[in-house]
């Protein structure tokens, strides 16, 4: 995470965020199977990888500001970590011009009923859920997060993502 904490930014305001365990013995919900491209996303699939689940919507403000830390995230960390956008209750076409728009590169999964945002006990947005190599929820984070910052690069090492 080294690489990470040099190039962290400090999100607009500090914005606040709340850290929880996972409830202990709770598999993980399913998600949508395919991205907004096409592509094809399974947890199980991702065993070995820590794989962070981010529900978001274009239209929430603290979504926004932290989309670009998970980028950088995915694309520096990519062989041992995993992000998967989840969009939340918006119509595809919205979702393509926003990725347009901010030319965000992550798999965007769509859940335009809810259903795995329920199913997830999702409450507010954004809400990562942050899974360790053998496939279990350990935490959930509520609120923006730097995820290239230190506190990002502590959860995601204490999943097992530590560098080989």
């Amino acid at each position: 995470m080294a690489a990470l904490l040099a190039g962290g930014l400090p999100l607009a305001g500090q914005a606040q965020f709340r850290l929880q365990r996972w409830p202990a013995g709770t598999p993980a919900p399913a998600l949508p199977p395919t991205d907004i491209q096409g592509g094809e996303h399974h947890l199980a699939a991702l065993r070995g990888r820590v794989v962070l689940v981010n529900f978001w919507a274009t239209w929430c403000g603290p979504c926004k500001e932290e989309m670009p830390t998970l980028q950088t995230l995915a694309e520096l960390e990519g062989e041992r970590i995993a992000v998967l956008a989840v969009n939340s209750r918006e119509r595809p076409a919205t979702v393509r011009r926003y990725l347009a728009a901010t030319q965000l590169k992550l798999p965007v999964l769509l859940d335009p009923r809810g259903e795995a945002t329920r199913a997830w006990q999702i409450e507010a947005f954004p809400t990562t859920i942050l899974i360790d190599t053998s496939g279990q929820p350990r935490q959930v984070v509520t609120g923006a997060v730097d995820w290239t910052g230190q506190d990002a690069a502590r959860w995601i090492d204490a999943l097992g993502g530590r560098r080989a």
